[in-house]
């Protein structure tokens, strides 16, 4: 069973360095369904997952490229790390009083796969057919500047709760979400400073998640084993396999496991 964590953190590493995606939404859904790991388990170790295989790629983006907005990560981190603890103090509260928090990941994974998988098609086609010129965080003039700030430390609230609950959003929701708020910021610094933005909200939550239990640090390892180089094979794939045949097949198939998770 190892070996079969291992070779499933490979392919799902290959298709995050190949497409993009966020780790979560297809390791989550992948725990649960094909290994039969409670959705809390699953949820609880793929945000430490999340937070460990994200910080080299920031690594990446904020040494070579110069692609991370800081600025634009703590307006949305002052919204989404509040949001995560304030949801583990919701999960552990139900916990508590003997409420059943399996419907309620579960749905809300669901709901989070379907949103991921609409995302991925919208922010295909933002990134493919707009031209975005580079410029330093905040637009200066206009009526949305006084809008963008508590707008993305909003976004940030609702990253934070859907990812804590889920495992799912802080990639393609919030690059989308990036995408509109900063119409003049380019892509590649869009997604470095969406994926800075990752590693505090992963961790946070994931370790929220540990002290409630539901982290297993076996599964973590072995999963790590697999995806690492999976995601350095992958990246090296992404410029060989066509992007636009690609994506929509992914967000078919995550469109199709989030309705299953909330039809469950």
């Amino acid at each position: 069973m190892e070996f079969g964590y291992i070779v499933s953190g490979f392919a799902v590493g290959m298709l995050v360095g190949i497409t993009g995606v966020g780790g979560g939404s297809l390791m989550t859904p992948l725990l649960v369904f094909f290994f039969g790991f409670k959705p809390a388990i699953a949820v609880g170790t793929d945000l430490l997952y999340a937070a460990i295989t994200k910080t080299g790629g920031v690594f990446v983006h904020h040494t070579s490229h110069k692609s991370v907005d800081w600025r634009v990560v703590s307006l949305m981190s002052l919204g989404s790390l509040p949001s995560a603890v304030a949801t583990i103090f919701l999960i552990k509260h139900l916990i508590k009083i003997e409420k059943d928090i399996t419907g309620l990941i579960t749905f809300t994974l669901g709901v989070a796969l379907i949103l991921t998988a609409i995302a991925l098609l919208i922010r295909s086609y933002l990134t493919r057919k707009k031209i975005r010129e580079i410029e330093d965080g905040l637009i200066s003039t206009g009526r949305f500047k006084q809008l963008q700030i508590p707008a993305t430390i909003f976004t940030g609230v609702v990253l934070g709760a859907l990812v804590t609950i889920s495992s799912v959003g802080a990639g393609v929701l919030g690059t989308l979400a990036l995408l509109f708020l900063y119409p003049k910021m380019s892509t590649l610094k869009v997604v470095g400073t969406d994926l800075a933005h990752a590693i505090p909200l992963t961790a946070v939550a994931g370790f929220g998640h540990f002290t409630l239990g539901h982290v297993n640090f076996a599964l973590l390892g072995t999963l790590l084993i697999g995806s690492l180089p999976g995601i350095w094979v992958g990246s090296h794939l992404s410029v060989k396999i066509p992007e636009k045949v690609l994506r929509p097949i992914l967000a078919i198939l995550l469109l199709i496991i989030g309705l299953k998770f909330v039809l469950v």
